[in-house]
Parts: C-alpha cells; structure tokens; sequence
C-alpha cells in the first residue's frame, strides 16, 4: 500500500543516520534471558515516563528506496514537549518547519512562503503511536501497540543501547508500517536511533538523535504556528 504524504511527514517526526552500516553487534541472549531482560527495559520505560516533561535534541533522517537504491537525507532540530507539543527545524538540505500543537499539525516551506495546515482529528491516537515513539512512552502503552522481542545489546555513536524490535498489533498501523526498531540509550532510555519499515514496498527511513538534552525549560512560544507576514494557508484533503 502506498503511503500517504501526510502519513510520511508524521513519521519524520518520530521522529537518522546517513550510513546505513551504524552499529556493532554485541552477543545475543537466549530467549528466556531476553524474556526477563525486556520486562526490565519495559519497567524502566514506565519509571522514565513518569518524569518526562521534555527534549530537544539534534536528528538525522535517512529515507531508504530499496528498488533503486536512492538514499535522501535531512537533518535539523526536534523539540518535543510532553502535552502533545512538538518542532522540527529541518536545515539541510532544505529548510522546512513541521510543527505539531495539540490536535494540529502544520508543515511550512519558506522557500515557498507556504504552510499546510491539518487537523489530526480521529487520526491522532495512529499518529501518537509513531510521534512519541520513545519520547516518555510507558513500557505498558508500547506493550499495548506492539509486540515486542529485545533483539540485544549493540555499541551505536560510543553509547551503549538495547535494540527493540516492535511489530503493530493495528491493522491500521500494519497497512502502513511492518516493522520498527528502536534503539534506546541505556543511559537515558530515549531513542538513540530508529528504523520504520513501510508495507508492501520494504523502503524504510532510519532516524538517528544526538545531542539529546532531557527535561529542558521550551517556551510556548517555540509551538505557536506564527508565520511571516505574506504566508500562503492552505488545508490539503488525505
């Protein structure tokens, strides 16, 4: 199935790494091991979540053609704030602002003087699954979304991470992505990294976060959809 472009640009919130060969491998655990470990990281995800009232952090986002073998890349800012505020800052190559305020979600181009503006509506709790993927999501909210196999330990950037391996439970998710992976930092249990697979086609975007500053004071005024002046509004359909 094909993906929408509203349903990508959500994605790129969730908000990668310009290679693709990123991380070296640490031994495997047997499955009991693994059973008992996750439990675990899932436990920890429910402790961090309780204290999670903000990030910012610096992203890489790396979407994967696989027919061709085309790789783009972009990078910027991320800002996510816990009641249902987050930006990004897209510098390179293009510049662009993604915003999301509560139920509204805005993308604006500069280079075009334009911002499309959308309502999340019904589609907010599909949306939330991939926005706050990892940013203060209790164990127990993922365990009710997905099921989930602690694939082990690895080495990503000099941080040591464990690697999770999600597959949705909804079909609405199922029709949209197969597959997610999710490296978290062990020393913060946030997202190191991220991995989206799409249905049907096997492309995938890879999503990598650095510079990570948790619990940081973000202005409201950071989520306020202000414009300049000139600035063309327009609503797309799907």
């Amino acid at each position: 199935m094909r993906v929408s472009r509203f349903f990508r640009t959500t994605i790129l919130l969730c908000a990668a790494a310009a290679s693709i060969t990123f991380s070296t491998r640490a031994g495997r655990s047997s499955s009991q091991q693994n059973a008992g470990g996750l439990e675990n990281i899932l436990k920890q995800l429910d402790t961090q979540a309780a204290d999670f009232r903000s990030l910012t952090a610096d992203l890489e986002r790396t979407k994967v053609t696989v027919v061709v073998n085309d790789k783009s890349t972009e990078s910027g800012k991320i800002l996510v704030r816990r009641d249902d505020k987050m930006r990004i800052e897209v510098t390179q190559p293009d510049a662009r602002t993604i915003l999301r305020d509560g139920d509204d979600f805005y993308i604006y181009n500069p280079k075009i003087h334009r911002v499309e503006e959308y309502n999340l509506g019904k589609k907010k709790s599909l949306v939330d699954q991939f926005l706050l993927l990892g940013f203060g999501t209790p164990g127990s909210e993922l365990k009710k979304s997905y099921s989930i196999t602690l694939q082990g330990e690895e080495t990503l950037d000099s941080r040591k991470v464990v690697l999770l391996e999600l597959l949705p439970k909804s079909d609405d998710v199922k029709n949209q992505v197969s597959k997610i992976q999710l490296w978290l930092d062990e020393s913060s249990w946030l997202p190191a990294q991220q991995k989206f697979y799409e249905t049907g086609s096997g492309d995938y975007f890879i999503i990598q976060y650095k510079n990570i500053a948790r619990n940081v004071r973000i202005a409201d005024s950071e989520f306020k959809p202000h414009w300049p002046h000139g600035t063309t509004h327009v609503k797309p359909q799907g």
